[in-house]
């Protein structure tokens, strides 16, 4: 029942955002003043997209098609997601997956979306993948539709599957910046990555060691401070 009630959830969230086919006073007040507007079914819809196109086209090839060229992974260790991926075979079936929460970055360049995946032999866990909106002002001006690519794609088992939320939730990072502190990011290196929304919004670093753990860190601005939406620290020995 929960997983029609979630079913339902993204539904209504794409719906509303539609708002039967009219945008937002917000909305058009700010497309009239020329900013980007966060839009978080733009995420639900390529999550949607990305588990489909693993079931019809196969796990790897649907990974290499919606990954962007500099898109890195955990495989442990952080690797270039697109040479990890190259000539690899897709498994006879996909892992299943289903986003329970999403976030997005206040000019809508940067979305996170995390939730559950099950795998076709019995095992279960959760996700968590960064994606990052391409070109959108050349592909706006070619006419083009909006692109969205994944940077970063992070899963960890679990000997419990996630309870199934009765809806999808988003968030959208304060626009209110004038006053944004410091993240604290650290120069970033072969085995630590990190970066930003375009508009500074959203924050996020990933580092792997020799022993097999990593972590992932992830921040939103609430308008007062930094607040982690993700903080995982996986150690070695659950690989």
């Amino acid at each position: 029942m929960k997983r029609l009630f979630a079913a339902l959830g993204i539904a209504l969230l794409l719906a509303s955002c539609a708002s039967n086919g009219r945008p937002s006073d917000r909305q058009r007040f700010i497309k009239a003043a020329g900013k980007p507007v966060a839009n978080p079914s733009d995420i639900v819809k390529a999550e949607l997209a990305f588990a489909r196109l693993a079931r019809e086209e196969g796990q790897w090839t649907a990974f290499r098609e919606t990954a962007a060229p500099d898109a890195i992974m955990f495989t442990p260790e952080i690797v270039n997601a697109q040479v990890w991926l190259k000539g690899k075979a897709d498994p006879p079936r996909a892992t299943e997956w289903q986003a329970h929460k999403i976030f997005m970055s206040c000019d809508g360049s940067m979305g996170v979306a995390t939730g559950a995946w099950q795998g076709a032999s019995g095992g279960t866990g959760y996700f968590t993948t960064i994606w990052e909106k391409q070109n959108a002002e050349d592909r706006r001006l070619r006419g083009k539709d909006v692109e969205w690519k994944w940077i970063f794609d992070h899963g960890v088992p679990l000997d419990k599957p996630l309870e199934e939320p009765d809806f999808v939730t988003t968030r959208v990072a304060s626009c209110s910046t004038d006053s944004i502190s410091d993240v604290g990011a650290v120069e970033a290196g072969e085995k630590n990555k990190n970066g930003t929304s375009a508009d500074g919004t959203i924050f996020w670093s990933a580092e792997s060691s020799a022993d097999k753990s990593r972590s992932l860190v992830v921040r939103l601005w609430n308008g007062s401070e930094w607040e982690d939406i993700v903080n995982d620290d996986v150690q070695g020995s659950t690989e």
